[in-house]
């Protein structure tokens, strides 16, 4: 059998795998629950279950090494899990331990550049990015604000492993806590729980994202809700191109589908805080919907 590519995205509801063939297409498909209220060693055995479900459902033979992406960053010289949201991960050898259990080489990469490398290398950035334009920035804006920097077709690390890592940046001095143990980071203000957050404080009532963004043409806080949420956004975004410059940023998440992240609006609130007179770089949305992170995963053997 020709060579196939393992990748497994580890979210904090959802588990995914994948395997791939040399065209990169899917050979097979598999999600399960993560049921991370159960601890880590749950956690661990929940991966190992997918991957002998999608071994014993398609006859595909375990494979001798398998790409994972995990909210958090994989610490090297610690050989530990660091920022991640699902709180358990936080401190344990994940790679190790799933080495051990799965009996295969683990490649073990934070989520958000596994959403980057996808969608540059395969989805919405694959018509823009060439040899010499070679630097996307993939934007996560969900539950968690985060990021990841492709360049050269790889994955950017950084000296500390925490490059693209925008969403814990200050964005209002004093702010709302943020699990990280700072106050007033960007994902305190432009996430998911956050917006949602705001909208129930201006109303009392509790309503998802969803609803507020569809229902912000009529309703004046859901107008008032997206509105911060623009704003804000061009200004947390723009300090990232003002330093890094990038040729493309492709938006994912649950945030990331908001229409008006695209508009006009958003364009000119980004250069309100840009050290340039218009932004030349689009703002691409995803193609590959939620199974990005698990095709980046499994992009990491193709890499390496």
């Amino acid at each position: 059998m020709a060579e196939l590519n393992w990748g497994i995205d580890l979210g904090g509801t959802k588990i995914e795998a994948v395997v791939i063939d040399g065209t990169m297409q899917p050979l097979a498909r598999t999600r399960i629950a993560t049921e991370a209220e159960n601890g880590y060693s749950h956690i661990i055995g929940r991966i190992r279950q997918l991957v002998e479900i999608v071994a014993d459902e398609t006859g595909i033979p375990l494979p001798g090494a398998v790409g994972i992406g995990t909210p958090g960053r994989y610490d090297d010289r610690s050989c530990a899990l660091k920022n991640s949201n699902t709180l358990c991960l936080n401190g344990r050898d994940l790679k190790h331990d799933l080495e051990e259990v799965l009996g295969m080489e683990v490649l073990i990469e934070n989520d958000a550049n596994c959403f980057a490398l996808a969608e540059s290398l395969l989805g919405a950035g694959s018509a823009h990015m060439r040899e010499e334009t070679n630097v996307a920035f993939g934007i996560i804006l969900g539950t968690g604000v985060g990021g990841g920097i492709v360049c050269h077709r790889n994955a950017r690390h950084g000296a500390h492993g925490i490059a693209g890592e925008w969403g814990h940046n200050e964005l209002i001095p004093d702010g709302e806590p943020c699990y990280c143990g700072r106050k007033g980071c960007v994902e305190t203000v432009i996430s998911g729980p956050a917006l949602e957050r705001h909208y129930r404080k201006l109303t009392g009532e509790v309503m998802t994202l969803d609803r507020i963004a569809a229902s912000s043409a009529t309703d004046s806080a859901a107008k008032e809700t997206i509105d911060r949420l623009l704003f804000y956004f061009g200004k947390s975004l723009a300090t990232v191109i003002n330093i890094l410059d990038p040729d493309i940023c492709i938006l994912g998440g649950g945030v990331g589908r908001i229409d008006a992240l695209y508009s006009v609006e958003a364009v000119r609130s980004i250069e309100r805080h840009l050290f340039n007179s218009e932004l030349r770089i689009p703002l691409l949305k995803p193609l590959l919907g939620d199974s990005a992170g698990v095709f980046g995963a499994a992009l990491l053997q193709t890499i390496r």
